[in-house]
Order: structure tokens, then C-alpha cells, then sequence
């Protein structure tokens, strides 16, 4: 086990934790003391030019180097390398906190248990700020399951992880019983306004790649226009978002913004491909 790791008897399962990387040496110090009690620990970093390497491997952490396959690919790399019972993904930027760790260990400490995955809530914070409207919270991801039935699904940048159909029941294909956590996993999302904006103008070239692969190539005022102001009404109104503040405000008028960067850059990319 890593130092830290709690003693467990014969019979209690064993837990993974894979992450992807690259310069993360801010973030990751943090996150990695979170789950040093976890089993195994394997950081696939992308090319880190900082100490994230370094810092995993004083954590113990199994680090293996390999080039950016994209979100999705990355994530998937990371769990086919886990070796334990259960797998945990997390991002560099998340951290688990004390009663989210007591509750994964109680759950993974019976090898009958009912549920082959399990929803964490994630609590964002936005520029320092804990978003807890909006659609921001509880934010419940699927991040813990048992190695060999969960796997990385979605498009980049926006991934997530899914279960496997349940193979004794093909006709339904039903999903194996998921079950979510009360306490949270802490996502240290954005510390400052120019860290997000650099983020969301990345995320809305590659959303506007998607975009276009979807049909979305002319100039569309509905999308441009109409529903970045219904996405900011709808969020920051209906939701409450205009309950955290000045932060909560930014938060979702900038994400109003990438939606309208997102169709715009589609509709100038195949402009360009004309």
C-alpha cells in the first residue's frame, strides 16, 4: 500500500486511482495527499515541462509518460493501467475530501457489495467562490467502479464515465446499480478570471470540431445569439445562479460566451473549408 494507507483484512477489496496529467504542479500535491491511502495510484501525464512527475512519485504515484490522445482516450489509458478491484478517476484539479475517503473505503470494503459504481457530488469552486447553483452542485460524477465494468465515453473536452451493460441482461441493456456519495469531491475549478477564459477558448475550438461533425456548419443566429442568452437565462435565473454573487454571475455569463464561440468558430472553420 502508499503511505497512509489504511490496513484492511484479507477479504476487503482493493482500490485504483488513475489520473491524467500535464503541469499540474500547483494542483497536484493536493489532490495526490487526498487518496495517499488508496492501494495504487497511476498518473499518465502528457509531457508535464514542471514537477508533476516529481511530486507523484514522492506520493508514490506509478507515472507513465504518454502523448496526448485527447479527454477521452487519455482517461481510458489511464484505467486500462489500474491492476486493483476498484477503480477512482480523478482530475488533477479535484480533491477527495476526509468523509468522501471514509465512505469510498466503507464501499469498497465489502466484496458483496450491491452497486458496481458510485456517483460522487462535486463541489466547484469558482474563483475561490463555492458554486452551489446553477446546475454547479451537487454536480454527481461517476468516478468510482469496479476495474474492468466502467469506462470513459463523451467527446472532448466534455468526458464522462459510464458502466458497461449488464451482460446477464442484453435485451434491456440495463446498467449495473449505481449508488452516489453524500460528501464531496472538491474541484478546484478556476482560480482566476484569465486561467478560465484561456480554458473556455480551448474548450470551444474543440466543441466547435464536434459542432461540425454534427451538421452545425452556417451561420446560425439561434445559435450564436439566441441560445447563449437562453443558456445564461436559464442557468443563472431558473437555477439560481444568480444566488453566488458577483462569482456566480461571471461564472455564467462567460459560459454563455463559449457557447456562442463554440458555433461561431464552427461556422468559420467550414467557412474555411469551402
Amino acid at each position: 500500500m502508499l503511505n497512509g494507507a489504511l490496513s484492511t483484512n484479507s477479504n476487503s477489496m482493493t482500490l485504483s486511482v488513475a489520473m491524467v496529467a500535464m503541469d499540474e504542479e500547483a494542483n497536484i500535491g493536493r489532490t495526490l495527499a487526498s487518496i495517499s491511502w488508496a492501494d495504487e495510484i497511476v498518473l499518465v501525464d502528457s509531457g508535464s515541462k514542471d514537477r508533476t512527475c516529481e511530486i507523484a512519485r514522492e506520493y508514490g504515484a506509478r507515472v507513465v509518460v504518454e502523448p496526448w490522445r485527447g479527454y477521452v482516450a487519455q482517461k481510458q489509458y489511464a484505467i486500462d493501467l489500474c491492476t486493483k478491484d476498484w477503480v477512482l478517476l480523478l482530475d488533477a484539479d479535484e480533491e477527495v475530501s476526509p468523509g468522501l475517503a471514509e465512505e469510498i473505503r466503507a464501499a469498497i470494503a465489502d466484496p458483496n457489495a450491491a452497486a458496481s459504481g458510485y456517483k460522487l457530488p462535486r463541489k466547484n469552486l469558482f474563483l475561490g467562490r463555492w458554486m452551489r447553483h446553477g446546475g454547479f452542485y451537487p454536480d454527481p460524477k461517476l468516478r468510482l467502479f469496479r476495474r474492468g465494468q466502467g469506462f470513459v465515453a463523451g467527446h472532448d473536452p466534455h468526458d464522462r464515465c459510464e458502466l458497461k451493460p449488464d451482460l446477464k441482461d442484453l435485451k434491456q441493456h440495463a446498467r449495473p446499480p449505481t449508488k452516489q456519495f453524500r460528501n464531496p469531491l472538491v474541484h478546484y475549478t478556476y482560480p482566476n478570471l484569465t486561467l478560465y477564459l484561456a480554458h473556455m477558448n480551448r474548450y470551444s475550438s474543440l466543441g466547435a470540431q464536434l459542432a461540425i461533425a454534427n451538421g452545425h456548419r452556417k451561420f446560425s443566429f439561434i445559435n450564436i445569439v439566441v441560445r447563449p442568452i437562453a443558456t445564461f437565462t436559464y442557468n443563472y435565473f431558473f437555477r439560481l445562479g444568480f444566488l453566488d454573487g458577483r462569482e456566480g454571475l461571471l461564472l455564467h455569463m462567460y459560459h454563455a460566451a463559449y457557447v456562442s464561440w463554440k458555433y461561431a468558430k464552427a461556422w468559420e472553420l467550414s467557412r474555411k473549408q469551402t
